[in-house]
């Protein structure tokens, strides 16, 4: 909703987080690097006077550029905790309830961030603390540093590195998990690059014979949902769900039609059958091309355990 995958309508957009609460849905997930604080500042509008019907979660600490740029991370205690300050300001909120690193920062010891949130939470800014992106060791590590209670990680079909150590630590901890990209990026429900903002036109996964690749994935998994009278977009969101009751997916719809194809996956239910089937189809190597490009890649925790901590 804030032109990270072109540009976007605010008056759908608003309408979209609408259709949502009134659907039942409380968890908003934001960043307040999503538009340079563009995000945060359209929930405010969205959630004016309903405040007490959401559980706002916000990423902190990447670094913009006035063109759009990623600049690196920044957990510093001071950073932390002036970014809060603007976040509460552009969410009109005088507390946030999840509150998360969105990467972990090589730079700064992460005792030091999360002393620094776990004294955000003692003071009332902050209801719960949480972690983005993180390996095994770094969650075994920052569980000591301060009480976390959640996780979120790139979860799908095609991106499943977090199933051998990540996922099992967080449980071992407690923690809920909230999965992002269970689409993708779109690459598994087929929606097309259009825009010469899309920031998908950077992506691995979306160029050249990479994409010619996926896009037989996709096709495949599209032929599975048909025979179930479904989507793509609503196998892939039910897969994730079948995972456990502990993972909450985070469905990126931007416009109300989207939000209501991607609801119908509550009423999609997959036997162990169909599980296995939708497996075979869409195995867990066979995506071509990494998440992010090689610089982004270098600050997932989550894929170079220990190199950021």
């Amino acid at each position: 909703m804030s032109d990270m995958y072109g540009p976007a309508d605010e008056s759908e957009s608003i309408a979209t987080i609408h259709a949502a609460l009134d659907a039942g849905i409380t968890l908003l997930d934001t960043g307040d690097f999503y538009g340079m604080g563009h995000n945060e500042l359209l929930i405010r509008r969205a959630i004016e006077g309903r405040r007490k019907d959401v559980f706002l979660a916000v990423k902190f600490g990447a670094m913009r550029g006035p063109d759009g740029s990623f600049n690196g991370y920044d957990l510093r205690p001071e950073a932390v905790k002036n970014f809060l300050s603007y976040s509460l300001r552009r969410l009109g909120t005088d507390y946030i309830d999840l509150y998360q690193p969105s990467r972990v920062d090589a730079r700064t010891p992460i005792e030091d961030t999360y002393g620094a949130l776990a004294s955000l939470v003692q003071a009332g800014y902050v209801r719960r603390i949480g972690i983005s992106e993180a390996s095994a060791a770094t969650i075994h590590r920052v569980c000591k540093a301060a009480p976390i209670v959640a996780l979120q990680i790139e979860y799908s079909l095609v991106s499943r590195g977090a199933e051998a150590t990540i996922l099992p630590a967080a449980r071992e901890h407690g923690m809920g998990i909230t999965a992002y990209g269970v689409l993708s990026r779109g690459l598994l429900s087929g929606s097309p690059v259009t825009s010469p903002k899309d920031l998908r036109k950077h992506l691995p996964r979306f160029r050249g014979e990479n994409y010619e690749k996926n896009q037989a994935l996709a096709n495949t998994l599209s032929a599975i949902a048909a025979g179930k009278n479904a989507t793509a977009s609503q196998v892939a969101i039910a897969w994730v769900m079948s995972r456990g009751p502990d993972i909450v997916p985070l469905i990126g719809a931007r416009r109300r039609t989207q939000l209501a194809e991607s609801l119908k996956a509550l009423d999609l239910k997959l036997s162990p059958e169909d599980l296995a089937q939708i497996e075979r189809a869409v195995p867990a190597d066979a995506v071509a091309g990494t998440r992010y490009g090689e610089e982004q890649m270098r600050w997932l925790d989550s894929e170079n355990p220990g190199s950021q901590v």
